[in-house]
């Protein structure tokens, strides 16, 4: 009997991770935009050679694509999990937001603030499917704040006649602007003091925001 001979694949192995490569793709994306990534940036960042890259994830805009819809279904996992119901309304949108300028301004990188923002936005205008993950996005993030709102106004921390659908909408737009102006150099400091002022505004109260207790202390307690 003949052996038969084993024919070497071409290009790089496939003994690379995916997720990786997605999120080493992503950083890519965030640092220089779409249009800005090269699919040499892209095969230095993953470690993957161009064959290899276009066998696993298809050319540069379905690799974007991808991108896109992970960082999606995070951004919802998290925003449902900054909003958990442990904690009182205000202090839960001051939580989404806190984790939010944790991502757009990390400790040890410069400010990059939303991928999705930051890279879809100018892409939506000539790409059509862009656009519609981009839409699609951000009524999911407004939808999942207002199931958190609705939570709330049934628990009396909002007003009977609030409506939720509105303040979501606010809500996010907080969560843009901080998105949007961590990458034009405003400082932790006073993103999270809009941060705050947004959540007094949606809450309709100056209630606990901050680290402080709750309820306001005496002078003499300090």
């Amino acid at each position: 009997m003949v052996q038969k001979e084993t024919k070497k694949p071409r290009g790089r192995p496939r003994a690379y991770d995916p997720d990786q490569a997605l999120t080493d793709a992503m950083g890519t994306f965030w640092r220089a935009g779409y249009a800005g990534t090269s699919l040499d940036d892209l095969s230095e960042a993953t470690g993957m050679n161009r064959p290899s890259l276009y066998s696993a994830f298809g050319d540069k805009h379905g690799l974007y694509l991808q991108t896109l819809d992970r960082y999606i279904a995070e951004s919802i996992e998290a925003i449902d999990g900054a909003l958990a119901d442990d904690v009182s309304l205000p202090k839960a949108l001051m939580r989404l937001y806190d984790r939010a300028l944790s991502l757009y301004l990390p400790a040890d990188a410069d400010a990059r603030g939303c991928f999705l923002i930051g890279t879809a936005a100018t892409e939506a205008v000539v790409n059509a499917e862009v656009r519609t993950k981009l839409g699609e996005a951000l009524r999911a993030f407004d939808y999942a704040i207002e199931v958190r709102l609705r939570l709330a106004r049934t628990r009396g921390e909002l007003a009977a006649d609030a409506d939720p659908v509105v303040l979501a909408k606010i809500a996010s737009a907080v969560l843009h602007t901080l998105a949007l102006r961590s990458r034009t150099g405003d400082t932790r400091k006073s993103l999270r003091a809009t941060a705050i002022a947004g959540v007094q505004l949606i809450c309709g109260t100056a209630a606990d925001t901050s680290k402080r207790a709750a309820k306001p202390r005496a002078a003499s307690s300090r």
